[in-house]
């Protein structure tokens, strides 16, 4: 399988793009913190990549769903990327109503690639990005998505 490798630090969020939207087709993504968390509860083993997504988020609920995402993750050994950019997600996973206030909304802020046969080129650049960007002072790392 060839891959174009995408170059930059736009090009690491648009290999994400095309990975959520690609394994949205291929049904190898679950969105939602409770889904996420019954999801990670059944079948941790084949979660390959967790999303959280917040655009400076005030919410103590949802920081404390990180949290504990996040600690199960690491120790399940599975990828985990912050990124901000709710709005992004939402143009890209087709989750916008304009008839909808941003509460009806379907939950964004927690979204599980799974499958882990399926050998996407973008997850192996995202994965990279991720394993460079770890440093002691934040064992997340983060990137932004630009409204388009």
């Amino acid at each position: 399988m060839f891959c174009e490798k995408y170059v930059g630090l736009g090009s690491v969020s648009l290999a994400l793009e095309e990975l959520l939207v690609s394994s949205q087709e291929q049904n190898c993504l679950t969105v939602g913190i409770y889904e996420s968390a019954k999801f990670l509860n059944v079948d941790p083993d084949s979660v390959v990549l967790c999303v959280l997504a917040a655009d400076h988020e005030e919410d103590v609920a949802l920081q404390i769903h990180f949290t504990l995402l996040q600690s199960f993750c690491c120790n399940s050994g599975i990828t985990i990327l912050q990124v901000s950019g709710i709005q992004r997600l939402h143009q890209l996973l087709g989750a916008a109503d304009v008839n909808k206030d941003q509460d009806e909304r379907k939950d964004l802020h927690c979204l599980l690639v799974t499958n882990p046969q399926v050998n996407h080129c973008r997850l192996q650049e995202v994965g990279a990005y991720c394993q460079e960007s770890l440093r002691p002072d934040q064992w997340v790392p983060t990137l932004i998505l630009q409204e388009r």
